[in-house]
């Protein structure tokens, strides 16, 4: 389904940060051999906007382009499934892209990132419409973001400080690339952010090697909370699905069965969803649920966006015993 628009004015979530386009070799043939790549469209900031919005989110992502058709092809994309582009369209720069060569056990897949040069390492607070953010019940970006440039690192700064001083709930998921940086460097900048963030969404395996936080997870999402003041802390645990913390209670949830078809895009998805149950009311426990039934749909779709619809969720939920597991 396509989500109403929030054309020009306020939307229930706005996300920040690089879209791309993705190359992707046929199953079973070698990127350096394939005569055929497929095109797709993925950045954890947009990826996450789309099932949100999929899931009847009014929602805005905002970002650096070029003017260029190749940019258009990111935009294009996004509108089809119901996001806003709110770009700053530029001369300079090119548009990211990323090579995935789908593989299975033993082999494993493998990404080759593509991306120096893109428009959106230099974009600042000056050219992004801070009235969105202000005016967005939610604001999400990931720390994939910073990561690209140290301008990157001020502007991630700066808007969560805006959204954080016009009482927009800030969220932030670790989301950590080790093509990207260094655990030394992550962690400087991660902790430096943590104090603007009112929900954190890390994996456990990230906890413990970029935070250096160990143990029990509940104990690392309490640990968390109580540091950096963090409203909700989200740790997601791979096949042993997910807890959050929130107000002093932990909050647990399985996963759902899914035949996989493509991996990627499976961990935003679940932020998607579960912020989308959460801005339209949900609670914690609910919105756990939602986002891993919408994780579990994701998995068995192409590409890196998760289309999927409310009923499709529900559907997943109920056939999988009520859907929140205690």
């Amino acid at each position: 389904m396509l989500a109403r628009r929030a054309v020009g004015g306020m939307a229930d979530l706005v996300t920040f940060g690089e879209t791309m386009l993705r190359y992707s070799s046929p199953p079973g043939e070698r990127l350096e051999l394939t005569d055929r790549l497929d095109v797709h469209v993925g950045g954890a900031e947009s990826n996450v906007a789309v099932a949100a919005s999929e899931l009847g989110r009014e929602t805005v992502w905002l970002s650096k382009l070029p003017d260029t058709p190749v940019a258009r092809r990111i935009t294009r994309s996004l509108v089809l499934h119901g996001v806003e582009p709110d770009v700053a369209w530029t001369d300079e720069g090119r548009v990211g892209t990323y090579y995935l060569e789908p593989g299975g056990t033993p082999r494993g897949t493998n990404v080759v990132y593509d991306r120096a040069g893109a428009a959106v390492t230099t974009a600042t607070t000056a050219d992004l419409p801070l009235p969105r953010v202000r005016g967005a019940q939610a604001f999400y970006t990931s720390g994939i973001t910073p990561a690209l440039s140290e301008t990157l690192v001020e502007t991630t700064t700066a808007l969560l400080e805006t959204a954080r001083e016009a009482g927009t709930e800030t969220v932030f998921d670790l989301n950590y690339r080790s093509k990207l940086w260094t655990h030394a460097e992550a962690r400087t900048t991660i902790r430096e952010l943590l104090p603007l963030v009112d929900t954190f969404v890390v994996a456990e395996r990230d906890a413990a090697e970029v935070l250096e936080r160990e143990g029990a997870p509940e104990d690392v999402a309490a640990a968390f909370a109580e540091e950096y003041g963090t409203r909700t802390v989200v740790v997601t645990l791979g096949d042993r699905g997910a807890l959050a913390w929130h107000d002093g209670e932990v909050h647990r949830q399985g996963t759902y069965d899914a035949e996989t078809r493509d991996p990627v895009g499976t961990g935003d998805a679940f932020v998607g969803g579960y912020l989308a149950s959460r801005l339209d009311g949900g609670s914690v426990e609910e919105a756990l649920a939602y986002g891993s039934a919408t994780a579990a749909l994701k998995r068995t779709l192409d590409g890196d966006a998760a289309t999927v619809d409310p009923a499709e969720v529900e559907r997943v939920m109920e056939e999988s015993g009520g859907g929140i597991s205690r």
